[in-house]
């Protein structure tokens, strides 16, 4: 048996579950078992679950067939509990390091007490770590073992389990469970406290409390389930009722559930405005009904509000939070008037526009700052036209990208007053990065994220930890993933890693990529267009080369000798070199191109062309090989630099160890493989379909159709089909040979 039981219930927190785990299985104490359960979630946790579980036999799932909620997911896992000691963690949340082994030292130098509690720090978004207000509380003054009667001060901490080791033969015979609803902790907390009999502390941060910038809290949920804590008291006092040695607890229960009443009360987000009333006349009649004999109210303000729930004076209470209400709003709004007066750069054709009803049938896209008509913007738009077509698509264009605008597409150029309008007004805003900080968010307004590849590199909040490759205003950052309704994502992968970077209440859009759609729908014509577009002659075998962006370097500098290169792999191969959008134009690259050694293919309009004219694909650390893998076409990882690169920018795998396909650190090494063709032998194509299965997720070729459905039109999502049913573009070869027997 364990020592210890783990229970962690998981529901909608695919973000940040793996940090979690991570934070339990990485602890140098090992005697311990995790209950994991999969509370139903409508999203990846239960199969992030099951992944741990496969790779560590201390780790048990529990699936459940319905959400029952956090209370009744608990007692799932408590059920399969056969540790000596039950531990509950939140699955946002983490465990610092060692901190298993220092409670399980404590637990043995008390002599296994039925409870012991243990310190909690909260941890924000922006890195900030407050510690626990009440941490004095814990100090290991007086004996190391006591009954609560000795130091009730520690019903003021936070009354929550997951600060807490309980004793599993204490539970049973308590027989305590958690009940439904909001605020299922009191019930449990306060009824294990003032029944045990050996108590201990340690004083030291076990539990890291996740702040979740974008909520995660369902207390802070606008909702009349915050009159499940009348249930939760009740379910205290009848308790204590049970249990006539407990009845001196009764006048100190009595001031915490007054003190949460009037919390729930003052707080603007959680009762609608329309049950207020009946929530404080309900809490009036707890508080006279189980008002102890010569109970003495608290004094100055706190005590002003206990008189009111005595007396059932909702309107006396309502006018003075009223009042105040109406002090911080004069304040919010002077505030908000020396802010307005100050951008004047928006202009005043802008805040015109803004006043003006929404376009319900116009969309604006963007795509790479408004470089160019790409990306998935650039597919969503196609759809639109074929599903929706009633509605207008506005390209928003940089002027020094005007000329090359597609003909027949309509655009704006940016800081125009077309291009202002268009902003103010449109419904929907698509895009692959963000717009302008100046750009408002409507009410109204959809803004679709649809994001440019997936994460190999940090992003987001996580280059924090990397400060050497950004200088990102982060708190902007965020302001701007608050203009977000949906976030596009093309694996599970990057919708936990998204989710977790970019925390705001935005909906996670499990689509697939629409751009990939051609990788997947395009035919032996198509694929022949392509390479005939760039000049590729039938039977050439072509090599793609991408490298990616690397803030350490100014420019694009090849890590390759593109001509030794080409000369090595013969007359019969092509290089097709398309530098990084970061970089625009070099003169490297000119020069090779007037040698006749390789086709620069740097300002191809369309990336995906490309794909479908290479027969492989060589790049280092780009996310051009997750959607190359949706053709089912050689990749080889390039990565000399790999040791630098992953320093500097961080990243959430290791490529070496995980690639879609052969792996090359030299390129001695990478002429061997190309050479050899062990580039495309069964080992890399083992690990490619590895990668695909993982990377590929929803790439079905339905992507675009299933964003304008659920987007544009209102509509369900389209189910995703399965890995084994689909199809992908054919090779050139394949391609080539169609030709030729028709």
């Amino acid at each position: 048996m364990p020592r210890l039981s783990l229970v962690v219930p998981a529901f909608k927190v695919q973000g940040y579950l793996a940090e979690c785990l991570d934070s339990v299985l990485g602890q140098d104490y090992t005697d311990f078992e995790v209950i994991a359960v999969d509370d139903c979630s409508p999203d990846g946790s239960g199969a992030i679950l099951d992944e741990y579980a496969d790779r560590d036999a201390r780790i048990h799932v529990i699936h459940l067939t319905e959400n029952v909620g956090l209370g009744r997911a608990r007692n799932a896992g408590l059920e399969q509990a056969r540790g000596d000691y039950v531990l509950f963690l939140d699955s946002d949340d983490t465990l610092s390091e060692g901190a298993l082994r220092a409670i399980s030292d404590r637990l043995e130098a008390t002599g296994d007490p039925e409870i012991l509690v243990y310190d909690y720090a909260r941890s924000y978004w922006d890195g900030r770590v407050r510690p626990n207000q009440r941490a004095d509380l814990l100090k290991g003054d007086g004996p190391d073992v006591f009954p609560l009667s000795d130091r009730p001060q520690l019903l003021e901490l936070l009354q929550i389990v997951w600060n807490k080791a309980y004793r599993r033969d204490f539970i049973t015979r308590l027989g305590l469970t958690f009940p439904p609803g909001y605020y299922e902790d009191a019930p449990w907390t306060f009824c294990s406290m003032i029944s045990a009999e050996r108590i201990a502390v340690l004083d030291r941060v076990c539990v890291m409390y996740r702040q979740r910038r974008e909520g995660g809290n369902i207390l802070k949920t606008v909702s009349r389930k915050h009159f499940d804590v009348f249930d939760q008291y009740r379910r205290v006092f009848d308790f204590v009722d049970a249990h006539a040695e407990l009845g001196r607890w009764r006048a100190l229960l009595f001031r915490k559930m007054a003190d949460h009443y009037l919390t729930i009360l003052e707080r603007p987000d959680r009762l609608p405005q329309n049950a207020r009333a009946e929530f404080f006349h309900r809490a009036s009649a707890d508080y006279r009904a189980r008002l102890p004999q010569d109970f003495r109210r608290p004094g100055g303000g706190r005590g002003h509000k206990y008189a009111m729930l005595e007396r059932n004076a909702y309107t006396t209470m309502a006018g003075a939070t009223a009042a105040l209400k109406f002090r911080k709003a004069v304040k919010s709004r002077t505030r908000s008037a020396l802010n307005k007066s100050k951008r004047s750069a928006m202009g005043v054709f802008y805040q015109s526009q803004l006043r003006l009803p929404l376009d319900e049938n116009l969309a604006v896209f963007s795509a790479y700052w408004s470089r160019s008509v790409s990306c998935n913007p650039a597919a969503i738009d196609a759809e639109l036209a074929r599903l929706a077509p009633h509605i207008r698509r506005v390209w928003v264009i940089r002027p020094d990208a005007a000329g090359q605008v597609p003909e027949g597409v309509e655009h704006v150029r940016v800081g125009s007053r077309e291009y202002w309008a268009a902003l103010a007004r449109a419904k929907y805003l698509v895009n692959n990065v963000n717009f302008a900080d100046a750009v408002v968010k409507r009410e109204g307004q959809i803004h679709l994220q649809t994001h440019h590849g997936t994460p190999l590199k940090t992003m987001g909040l996580d280059q924090r930890r990397y400060p050497a490759s950004t200088n990102m205003d982060f708190d902007k950052l965020l302001e701007r993933c608050d203009r977000w309704d949906f976030s596009i994502s093309s694996n599970r992968f990057s919708t936990a890693v998204w989710e977790r970077v970019y925390p705001s209440s935005y909906v996670s859009l499990e689509s697939g990529y629409p751009r990939n759609d051609i990788l997947v729908n395009a035919t032996s014509d198509d694929v022949r267009r392509a390479r005939s577009a760039i000049g590729l002659a039938n039977g050439t075998k072509a090599f793609l080369y991408m490298p990616t962006h690397r803030e350490y370097q100014p420019g694009f500098t090849p890590s390759l000798d593109l001509a030794r290169l080409a000369d090595d792999l013969g007359p019969g191969v092509t290089l097709l070199v398309r530098g990084h959008y970061f970089y625009g134009n070099s003169a490297h690259i000119t020069d090779l191109r007037r040698s006749g050694r390789i086709v620069d293919v740097s300002g191809h309009a369309r990336v995906e062309e490309l794909y479908l004219a290479a027969d492989a694909l060589i790049t280092d650390y780009s996310s051009a090989m997750f959607d190359y893998a949706v053709l089912d076409r050689p990749v080889v990882i390039y990565a000399p630099d790999w040791d630098i690169y992953s320093a500097v920018r961080g990243t959430y795998f290791n490529l070496l160890e995980e690639p879609p396909g052969a792996v090359a650190t030299s390129q001695a090494e990478l002429i061997r493989l190309l050479v050899s063709n062990e580039y495309a032998g069964h080992d890399a194509a083992k690990r490619r379909d590895a990668f695909r299965r993982r990377f590929c997720e929803f790439d079905d070729g339905h992507a675009a159709e299933r964003v304008v459905r659920r987007v544009f039109l209102g509509e369900e999502i389209l189910p995703v089909v399965p890995f084994s049913e689909r199809s992908h573009a054919p090779t050139p070869a394949q391609a080539l040979d169609l030709a030729q027997r028709a």
